[in-house]
């Protein structure tokens, strides 16, 4: 099996990322969102992430964008700027191909060296099944599920929280730990 490349995004990925992302919005549960944005909007979100200085991906599978994936603040209070979120989208006819890996696996190591001490995944629907074992598999621990907080396709719909260190975790504190 082909080994997916990871690339930094550009503006000239924004269709594909695009495309991507609308299935998981119509069909899917992974996004609570219910209308998918167009590109105008996906290409502001893309702006805003990469302004800030967190990393977002695409993964290059047999010379097309299989999937995308980026890191954004996990709040935006002061005391949160050591944590990160990820997100990883997959095209769907491309699932169970190693792609979500590739891009989870360089997004942490990208944000372990960037200094961020924690990543959680906010992984909407607690029967992503692919998502949990992807996230498990790669070191993230189990932190809560926040049960019934989304309504979608006629049913109510829960988040599982996952978490997982980075470089030094919470063993010491960050270089500017200042108040």
């Amino acid at each position: 099996m082909p080994v997916p490349r990871i690339r930094p995004a550009t503006p000239t990925d924004i269709a594909d990322i695009t495309a991507i992302y609308r299935p998981a919005v119509v069909y899917g549960t992974a996004s609570f969102e219910i209308d998918p944005p167009d590109e105008a909007e996906m290409t502001r979100r893309f702006e805003t992430v990469t302004t800030a200085g967190y990393p977002y991906v695409v993964a290059e599978l047999d010379g097309r964008v299989a999937g995308y994936a980026y890191a954004n603040a996990y709040r935006p209070r002061p005391a949160y700027r050591w944590a990160v979120e990820d997100s990883v989208y997959v095209a769907p006819e491309l699932h169970g191909r190693g792609v979500g890996r590739a891009l989870l696996v360089y997004l942490l190591e990208t944000c372990a060296a960037s200094g961020y001490r924690q990543m959680i995944a906010v992984i909407g629907d607690s029967a992503q099944s692919a998502s949990i074992g992807l996230h498990r598999s790669l070191g993230f621990t189990f932190s809560g599920t926040v049960h019934s907080v989304g309504f979608k396709h006629g049913r109510w719909l829960d988040t599982v929280i996952m978490q997982r260190a980075l470089g030094d975790g919470d063993l010491e504190p960050p270089p500017d730990h200042g108040q």
